[in-house]
Parts: C-alpha cells; structure tokens; sequence
C-alpha cells in the first residue's frame, strides 16, 4: 500500500475524530439513582456538570453521598460506552493498537 495514501487516510481518520470529541464534549449525559432522588449530570469529556439532590434525603447524609456516587458513576459510564460507539463510526471498527484516555 501506498505510505502516502495511508497518512492522508490516518490524517483524515484523526480529524473526524477530533470533531467527534468535539461534539461528545457538548453532549450532556444524565443518571439518576434511588429512584430519581439524586441526579447527575455528566458531559461527553464525562466532567460532572450538575448534581440535583430531592431536599427531602438531605437529612440522611450518608445516603445522600452513596447516591450521588451511584449517579456520577452511571452518567459517566453513559457518556463513555457513547464516545466508544462513535468511536466505532470513525474508526470503522478497526482496533487500535493504543488505549484512548476515555
């Protein structure tokens, strides 16, 4: 194969996928936990963005930070297995030979 074909395709491949990482970093993903008592909101770089808490736990502390564990953790797990997906699209399913940071 052509080595000059070859790095205009990694070229072409790198761009969509910075372009995807650009557009996963503006999506917004949500979990909630105990039955919507706690909320959060993640983005696609998966950086907590927002934390909703029902005021009726907030006397039960050590609940209130197990759920929001169990929330960031599900948000985050969401806006991961999205970037693997889209991943996927820009790669073509081919296996890279080095782990990505997400």
């Amino acid at each position: 194969m052509d080595i000059f074909k070859m790095l205009g395709q990694f070229k072409d491949m790198q761009a969509r996928m910075q372009t995807m990482q650009d557009e996963m970093a503006q999506r917004t993903f949500s979990a909630l936990a105990g039955g919507g008592m706690v909320t959060a909101d993640v983005d696609g770089k998966m950086q907590l963005k927002r934390i909703q808490i029902d005021p009726a736990i907030m006397a039960d502390k050590d609940m209130v930070e197990d759920l929001i564990v169990v929330a960031v953790a599900e948000a985050q797990k969401k806006a991961a297995d999205a970037m693997q997906m889209e991943l996927q699209k820009v790669t073509g399913g081919i296996d890279l030979p080095f782990k990505l940071p997400f």
